[in-house]
């Protein structure tokens, strides 16, 4: 009961700081907060001295008021400046995005840490790979997003069926025979 409490504690502390960070980086106050949230100040105060263990639509009201991923609320400081590192190793990311400001538009922290965190073939990312790379992690949000859409109509069945399929195939090594199924 005592590692549970502790652990609870700990994630307090660690949605604290993030929010803590990201409204010093935006130059924000708490009533900036309150009103891109729609949360009341209370609970914002209490959220940002780690007093209270914030609700999921809680989460994700301040992840969308400060324009980050959720799961940016919960990075570790340590992962935080791994991510630092990986900037300042992979200066092509920068470059890249200068070259091509478009398809980097509503990109998250965490989207661009996953960026910069890659490597090409035999080193260090290039402008191209950067772009490439950009494109596919695009592609693959679009798909997810899609797939949400998805899922709240009437084939959201369907297409849960086809993924647990596929899951299921690839879980199991059978790749080859997915790709057969999905061509067929």
């Amino acid at each position: 009961m005592i590692e549970f409490a502790r652990h609870h504690s700990d994630a307090n502390q660690l949605v604290a700081l993030n929010i803590r960070r990201l409204l010093a980086r935006l130059g924000w106050r708490y009533d900036d907060l309150v009103e891109a949230s729609g949360l009341d100040e209370r609970t914002i105060r209490r959220l940002v001295r780690g007093e209270t263990e914030p609700r999921a639509g809680t989460i994700q009201k301040l992840a969308e008021a400060l324009g980050v991923a959720t799961d940016e609320l919960f990075l570790d400081t340590p992962a935080r400046f791994a991510g630092d590192f990986d900037r300042a190793t992979n200066p092509q990311v920068a470059a890249a995005v200068e070259q091509s400001p478009e398809r980097f538009a509503g990109w998250s922290g965490l989207d661009f840490d996953e960026l910069h965190s890659r490597f090409g073939v035999g080193g260090e990312l290039t402008v191209d790979g950067a772009l490439e790379m950009a494109d596919a992690m695009n592609a693959r949000r679009e798909t997810l997003e899609r797939a949400k859409q998805l899922l709240e109509t009437s084939e959201g069945e369907l297409l849960r069926e086809f993924v647990d399929m596929l899951y299921r195939r690839t879980a199991s090594g059978n790749v080859a025979t997915v790709a057969k199924t999905v061509e067929a």
